[in-house]
């Protein structure tokens, strides 16, 4: 039996923790629908408002966007210039993915992480609730996603860097035998 590569573990590791968390995150799209149904049907059936249940679907919103973006980055899903890179070989995407990787979505979310850092903790310190009167009173737990979102970013990053950095020396296959393990016919 072979023995397993660090990076494809750590890959490995990277990446079910991403698609748990997308996956896991995803449901609140669902959530969504039926809370703004309801927040409709009381608006204009009852003629009833809840302040508290409109700012929910703001909240969930924002944590589908802001806590999928490693899932999505997962599965390629974020924008890119596929005119040049779509017939290009294997090798060659991947020195496209390394270098995104360390000149724009690394650097990027450092500095969200950074930039955002203060505004968080001093939400947390004055524990954050919202500006209308009956609205949600936790306001910095939606703040805490700007420090989620780009920690998720980096994780999921690293995890294609050494993707491609194994596609690259040409070891891309020990990624293929995990999946092969994993996933047998």
């Amino acid at each position: 039996m072979k023995k397993a590569n660090p990076a494809a573990a750590v890959i490995k590791g990277l990446d079910a923790f991403s698609e748990w968390t997308g996956r896991s995150i995803a449901w609140l799209t669902l959530l969504m629908v039926l809370v703004t149904f309801v927040v409709v049907v009381m608006r204009y059936v009852f003629n009833v408002g809840n302040i508290q249940l409109q700012e929910s679907v703001i909240y969930m919103h924002s944590f589908v966007f802001l806590l999928g973006a490693g899932y999505t980055l997962k599965h390629d899903g974020h924008v890119r210039v596929d005119i040049f890179y779509r017939p290009m070989g294997e090798k060659g995407k991947a020195v496209i993915n390394i270098l995104g990787t360390l000149l724009l979505l690394l650097p990027v979310s450092i500095f969200i992480l950074w930039i955002s850092w203060e505004y968080v903790m001093f939400s947390w310190d004055t524990l954050e609730g919202s500006q209308e009167a009956g609205g949600i009173e936790a306001l910095y737990i939606l703040k805490t996603s700007l420090i989620a979102m780009p920690v998720l970013m980096i994780l999921q990053g690293i995890s294609e860097l050494l993707r491609n950095l194994l596609v690259l020396t040409g070891q891309g296959h020990l990624l293929e035998i995990d999946d092969a393990q994993e996933h047998p016919l």
